[in-house]
C-alpha cells in the first residue's frame, strides 16, 4: 500500500496547458459563431483545416461554403439546423473540404449551441479538426457513414419539407415553402419550376432563381416537347441524368437554361387521386444522375407537395367565395344624409399571423327614415366562417326592414332577436342601433350585448356613452328577455358618433375598458374628418393585428343647409313597466329642450305623463306615445297618445280624496288646444303647444 504520508508527485510548471495550445496539439481548430450577426469566427487551426488565409476569410459562413462541394455544404447546413430545431445542445458531423490544389479531405466538427431564456438559439461554439487519416482507415467505415449521412440527410429533406408545408395555406406560400432554405433545396438543386393544370394548359407559376425564366413557357400545351408536359401526360416523373441527354430530348427548353449550367434535372407530376394538378421540376448543376433511393425520396415529395398544393388550391377558393358572400351582404354603398357627415369602414380579421385573412360576422348598415331621421347600426354574428357571414347578411336585412316600417328602436331590436332565434342557428349576435332625429339631435340607443358607443364632442373631448342592454340576439328570445331599454341623449352640431364592433377595442391582456380609454383617447386627438378618423382608427387596427374582425360607423352631425320642418319621436309604453315609462319622460323632456320649447318643458311633460297614465290604468294595452313639432303660423309641439280602446276620455270629479277625477282638468289648463281622434279600432288623445316663434329647429 503507498504510505498515506507521502507527498504527491511534482506536477510541471506549466500545467495545466491553456486551452488553445492544447487544441493545436491535437490538431484541433475552433470557432465561435454569433448567429444574430451572422459572424463566424475561427482561430489560426482552423484556417489552416478549410485552407483559407485569414486575409480571405471575411467572418462569414458563407465564404467557407466556397470550401466545400455544394452537396457537403448543405448537408451541413441540414445538420446544424435539425440540431437547432430539435432543441440539442450539440451536433457533430463529418463533411468534406476542397483544398486550394483541388484535394478533397474529411473534416469533423462539433459544436455546442448557447440559447437564451426562451430557447432561441443565439450562439455556437465549437471546434473543426482533419479527419482524413481517421476516415481513410477503413474504406467500409467510410461507406458506413456516407450511407448514414445519406440516411440522414434524406429524413432531414422529409421532415423539413413536411413541416414546411404544414404551414402552407395558399399557393404561394406552398411555393415560398419549398423555395425556402429549409424546404427542397436541401436537395442541392439549382433551380425551381412549378406550373399548374389549367384548361387543358400547364400555367407556369413559380421558377428561381431570379433570371431562369424561359420565354415561351408561361403557357404550355400538354402535348409540347417539354418535360413538364412529359410528366403531366404520362403521369410519370421524368428524370434527365446529363447535360447531353437534355439538349438531345428537349432541346427547345435547353437553349434558354445553358446560362444556368445545368447538369441534371428532375420533372415530378404533382397528382391526386389519379388526376395529375401541375408538375414540379429541380434543376441540378452539382450532380449526374440519381440513385434508386434518390428516385424513390423525389416522387414521395412529389405526393406530399401535391396534397399540399390542392389543400391551398381549396383554401382559396373558399376564402374567395367567402370574401365575395361577405361583400354581398354588406351595403354596397352607404346613402348621403342630409344635416351629417358618414364614414364606415371594414377590416378582415389576422388567423394565423401573416398566414392570411379570414372573413367575419361583423356588419355595419346606415339606414334614412322619414322626418330628417336615420338609423344607424353595429353588430357583430357569432364566428369567423361563412356562416357568420351568411348569418350576418340576413340579420343586417331584417333589421333595415324593422327600421323601415317605423319601428321604435327597442321593437326593432326585439324583432331581430326573435328572427335569429327561430332561423335555427347556434348563432348569437351583439348589435347596437341607433335612431338619430338630424333636426333636432335627439339620439335613442338600444343596446343588445354590445360594447357601448362612443361620442366626441365639438371640444375635441371624448366619451364613452353608457347604455342600458339587454341580452345578444338569439340569446334574448331564447330566454325571454326581450325588452330593451332605450338610452336618450342629444347629439350637438358638431358631435362625433362612433359604432364600432370589439375588435377595434380588444386587446390580448387587457381589460375591455382600458381598451375604451385607449380607443377615447386616441379619438380625441384624431382628425376632424369623419373619413380621415375612420381611416386612422383601421390604420391602428392593422398595425395591432389581431384575430378579430372589424367593423366601425362614424357619424358627424352637422347643421343643415336649410330650414327643415320639425322633428319626429315615437314611444312606446307597455303596461307594468315602471322603467319604459320613466325612459319615455326623460326622451320627452330631452327633445322639447333640443327643439327650442325649454320653458315649456314641464307642462308638457305633465301632460303627456297624465295622457299615457289614464291609458295604462283604464285600457289594458300598450300606450304608444308621439312627439312631434308642427311649423306653420305658429310653430307648435304636439303630443299624441294612441291607445288600442275605442272608449273615449270624460271629464269626471275628482273623488273624496282628490286623488283621481283630475287629469282632463290638467290638460285643458296646461295645453292650448286638445283633442281626441279615431284610429282605426282605437283612438290618439292629442295635445299641442304654442311654443317660440323663433326658427324651425335644424
Amino acid at each position: 500500500m503507498p504510505d498515506r504520508g507521502a507527498s504527491p508527485p511534482s506536477l510541471p510548471d506549466d500545467w495545466p496547458d491553456h486551452p488553445d495550445p492544447i487544441l493545436v496539439l491535437n490538431r484541433m481548430g475552433s470557432f465561435d459563431w454569433d448567429l444574430d450577426a451572422g459572424v463566424l469566427q475561427m482561430d489560426a487551426q482552423a484556417h489552416e483545416i478549410f485552407d483559407v488565409r485569414p486575409d480571405e476569410y471575411d467572418d462569414r459562413p458563407e465564404t467557407l461554403s466556397t470550401r466545400m462541394p455544394p452537396a457537403e455544404a448543405l448537408r451541413l447546413d441540414a445538420a446544424v439546423s435539425q440540431a437547432m430545431k430539435n432543441g440539442s445542445e450539440n451536433y457533430g458531423a463529418y463533411f468534406r473540404v476542397r483544398r486550394r490544389d483541388g484535394a478533397l479531405r474529411w473534416t469533423h466538427t462539433q459544436g455546442c449551441i448557447r440559447r437564451d431564456a426562451t430557447g432561441r438559439p443565439r450562439r455556437i461554439i465549437g471546434i473543426v479538426r482533419d479527419a482524413t487519416q481517421e476516415l481513410s482507415d477503413s474504406e467500409a467505415r467510410r461507406a458506413q457513414a456516407e450511407q448514414e449521412d445519406a440516411r440522414r440527410r434524406q429524413t432531414n429533406i422529409v421532415q423539413l419539407t413536411t413541416a414546411a408545408l404544414a404551414h402552407a395555406r395558399t399557393v404561394r406560400e406552398v411555393i415560398d415553402a419549398l423555395k425556402d432554405t429549409h424546404g427542397l433545396t436541401h436537395l442541392g438543386a439549382t433551380s425551381l419550376v412549378m406550373g399548374l393544370v389549367e384548361a387543358g394548359r400547364i400555367r407556369l407559376i413559380a421558377e428561381g432563381p431570379d433570371g431562369s425564366f424561359v420565354e415561351g413557357t408561361r403557357i404550355t400545351g400538354m402535348d409540347e416537347a417539354y418535360p413538364m408536359s412529359e410528366a403531366v401526360r404520362t403521369l410519370s416523373p421524368c428524370f434527365i441524368e446529363s447535360p447531353e441527354e437534355f439538349a438531345e430530348r428537349y432541346p427547345t427548353l435547353w437553349q434558354g437554361i445553358t446560362g444556368l449550367d445545368i447538369t441534371s434535372a428532375a420533372y415530378l407530376p404533382l397528382i391526386v387521386q389519379a388526376r395529375p394538378i401541375g408538375a414540379m421540376g429541380l434543376l441540378y448543376s452539382d450532380r449526374r444522375g440519381f440513385s434508386a433511393e434518390e428516385r424513390n425520396i423525389l416522387v414521395a415529395l412529389g405526393s406530399s407537395i401535391a396534397q399540399s398544393l390542392q389543400r391551398a388550391q381549396f383554401y382559396e377558393q373558399e376564402m374567395d367565395l367567402a370574401q365575395k358572400l361577405q361583400q354581398a351582404m354588406l351595403p354596397r354603398t352607404i346613402p348621403s344624409v342630409p344635416g351629417a357627415d358618414l364614414a364606415v369602414r371594414y377590416r378582415a380579421a389576422t388567423i394565423g399571423g401573416s398566414l392570411g385573412r379570414d372573413i367575419g360576422g361583423d356588419w355595419y348598415d346606415l339606414i334614412p327614415l322619414p322626418g330628417g331621421r336615420v338609423g344607424a347600426v353595429i353588430g357583430d354574428v357569432q364566428g369567423h366562417d361563412t356562416h357568420a357571414a351568411a348569418v350576418m347578411g340576413q340579420l343586417r336585412i331584417v333589421l333595415r326592414a324593422y327600421a323601415a316600417e317605423g319601428h321604435p328602436p327597442a321593437t326593432v331590436m326585439a324583432r331581430a332577436s326573435v328572427f335569429l332565434n327561430e332561423l335555427d342557428t347556434d348563432r348569437s349576435a351583439t348589435c347596437l342601433y341607433a335612431e338619430a332625429d338630424l333636426s333636432t339631435g335627439v339620439l335613442q340607443m338600444v343596446r343588445a350585448g354590445h360594447i357601448d358607443p362612443l361620442v366626441r364632442r365639438t371640444d375635441g373631448s371624448c366619451e364613452r356613452l353608457t347604455v342600458p342592454g339587454g341580452l345578444p340576439l338569439g340569446l334574448s328570445a331564447e330566454f325571454g328577455g326581450l325588452d330593451y331599454p332605450v338610452g336618450t341623449m342629444e347629439l350637438d352640431p358638431g358631435d362625433t358618433l362612433l359604432l364600432c364592433t370589439d375588435g377595434l377595442v380588444e386587446q390580448p391582456g387587457a381589460d375591455l375598458d382600458d381598451g375604451m380609454k385607449t380607443l377615447c383617447a386616441l379619438i380625441a386627438v384624431g382628425p376632424d374628418d369623419v373619413r380621415d378618423l375612420a381611416d386612422r382608427l383601421i390604420d391602428v387596427a392593422e398595425e395591432r393585428g389581431g384575430d378579430d374582425d372589424v367593423a366601425l360607423l362614424l357619424l358627424r352631425r352637422r347643421a343643415l343647409d336649410s330650414p327643415r320642418s320639425g322633428g319626429r319621436l315615437k314611444q312606446y309604453v307597455p303596461p307594468g313597466d315602471p322603467g319604459a315609462l320613466s325612459e319615455t319622460r326623460r326622451m320627452i323632456r330631452t327633445a322639447v329642450s333640443a327643439w327650442g320649447a325649454r320653458e315649456r318643458a314641464d307642462d308638457i311633460e305633465l301632460v303627456a305623463d297624465e295622457m299615457i297614465t289614464n291609458v295604462l290604468m283604464h285600457t289594458e294595452g300598450t300606450a304608444v306615445v308621439t312627439l312631434r313639432v308642427l311649423t306653420g303660423k305658429d310653430r307648435r309641439l304636439r303630443v299624441e297618445v294612441e291607445d288600442s280602446s275605442s272608449a273615449l276620455p270624460r271629464r269626471r270629479e275628482p273623488g273624496e280624496s282628490g286623488v283621481s277625477g283630475r287629469g282632463l282638468l290638467l290638460v285643458e289648463m296646461l295645453t292650448d288646444v286638445w283633442g281626441v281622434e279615431a284610429r282605426g279600432g282605437g283612438k290618439c288623445v292629442w295635445s299641442e303647444f304654442v311654443v317660440s316663434k323663433g326658427p324651425d329647429p335644424s
